[in-house]
């Protein structure tokens, strides 16, 4: 008999509570200074962080320095990272590969606003991995995703898109829908209502912008047959609520619905991109897009995002049909980073070997898990991973509603006054960068593994 086959899930849930509520109390007792440093930020910045993804009851960590597969915060606390920048740190922080790239460019400029050689080398080398042969470069995920939707709209002469309910593309309007709908106004799970995300949406977006769920074909081929949509832009592996991967033939069909229906398929990797395996979700997946969305880790912690497509997308440009502008985009210091990340830090080697430490890890989790019988499960896809509070994998957003939060944010909670930090929205995912050690990795399975056993003691 598992430990918590006696134990029912709402008394899990409620255990979890009660954890963190002590945890509550460890946490502000331990974080003075942060508390200190977000008072003085609200004064003089909305909810006193930079971005709204930063903000989180009581207060977040505020950060004094980071290195290697570690953070401190100002109170001195250190963390293993497994947040790694939502992400964007594959290389970890300030690799020293990264590190004398950027400095060495620092002593020949920042910026130019006219062409560096590194442009063409870093497109290239994107080229090779992604298979696809034209590039532009921009400063966000954000900026990619805004840019890949209007070359797009371009191509095609048509104005609609469609996004997937619970995905997240960045905060431009057009893809601020649906992103974590409440389900009470959502309407049928196979036939979502677009539902605004944020003020500030107007009703021609929301008229222009069709929601349909993850790993649902009929549905997608049921928006797609009127012939108006411009493109359908899509995570391969959805990770805004935890790891959702495509069910067998999804994504091959929403390719080849797209192709019928004339519709361009833009896969966003921003979040997946090379943590994925050396050629992205697109090529460990096998299903290649006509426009691909980067940003995160491609730019070794530097401000970096860029946009490839097939020459018929990217020719829009080329041709002036479509612009695409911007000061910063392509910057050499960016590119310098960007170059030593797609060249010596993030190799096809040291990508497996990271791959394969992050699995260490879910193995662990998995023995822990098992032991226990927990209502939970673990996802990997590549160098990220996850633990999710349901007993049966998520496919579409409407199950991860289904799933404990309580538990969630409860191992949270006692993960982070434990020296874990991961990201504080309770859906993303670990990265495991190239600088962190076994013994790094395995730190969560240990703390992991305390919780466990506290919540069915």
């Amino acid at each position: 008999m598992s430990a918590t086959e006696s134990i029912p899930t709402r008394e899990l849930a409620e255990r979890a509570k009660a954890i963190t509520k002590r945890e509550l109390g460890v946490y502000i007792d331990r974080t003075k200074g942060s508390q200190r440093a977000t008072e003085r930020a609200r004064l003089v910045l909305p909810m006193g962080v930079p971005s709204s993804f930063q903000a989180y009851d009581p207060h977040p960590i505020v950060v004094r320095r980071a290195q290697e597969a570690w953070m401190e915060d100002v109170d001195g606390n250190r963390y293993v990272d497994f947040d790694m920048g939502y992400g964007a740190l594959f290389s970890g922080h300030c690799h020293p590969a990264v590190r004398r790239a950027v400095e060495a460019q620092l002593d020949n400029g920042t910026l130019f606003v006219t062409p560096c050689e590194m442009n063409a080398e870093v497109a290239e080398l994107l080229g090779d991995r992604y298979g696809l042969p034209m590039w532009r470069f921009t400063n966000s995920g954000t900026e990619a995703t805004m840019d890949a939707i209007r070359v797009a709209r371009g191509v095609t002469g048509r104005e609609k898109i469609v996004k997937v309910e619970g995905g997240y593309h960045g905060h431009h309007d057009e893809v601020m829908i649906s992103m974590k709908p409440p389900v009470s106004e959502a309407g049928p799970a196979d036939s979502p209502r677009a539902i605004p995300s944020t003020a500030g949406i107007t009703r021609a977006v929301l008229r222009d912008t069709l929601v349909v769920p993850y790993n649902n074909l009929e549905a997608l081929e049921r928006v797609l047959k009127a012939g108006d949509v411009a493109c359908f832009i899509v995570e391969p592996v959805m990770e805004n609520i935890g790891i959702c991967k495509p069910l067998p033939g999804y994504l091959e069909g929403a390719r080849a619905l797209t192709r019928k229906y004339g519709t361009m398929l833009i896969f966003d990797e921003v979040k997946t991109g090379i943590t994925a395996g050396w050629s992205g979700a697109t090529g460990v997946l096998g299903v290649q897009p006509d426009l691909v969305a980067l940003a995160k880790s491609i730019g070794g912690g530097l401000p970096l995002g860029a946009f490839g497509g097939t020459r018929e997308c990217m020719d829009q440009i080329s041709m002036g049909k479509v612009l695409h502008l911007g000061t910063y985009n392509g910057n050499p210091l960016c590119m310098a980073a960007a170059k030593a990340v797609l060249t010596e830090v993030c190799t096809p080697e040291a990508t497996d070997d990271t791959i394969a430490r992050n699995r260490l890890l879910l193995d662990a989790c998995d023995t822990i898990i098992a032991r226990a019988g927990l209502p939970a499960h673990t996802v990997q896809f590549g160098a990220k991973g996850c633990v999710t509070w349901a007993p049966q994998p998520i496919t579409n957003y409407r199950d991860y509603k289904a799933t404990d939060f309580d538990l969630a944010f409860a191992q949270w909670m006692h993960g982070i006054n434990r020296g874990v930090l991961l990201p504080p929205g309770l859906d993303e995912q670990w990265l495991i960068s190239v600088l962190h050690t076994d013994a790094d990795a395995l730190r969560y399975a240990t703390v992991f593994g305390e919780f466990v056993d506290e919540l069915i003691a």
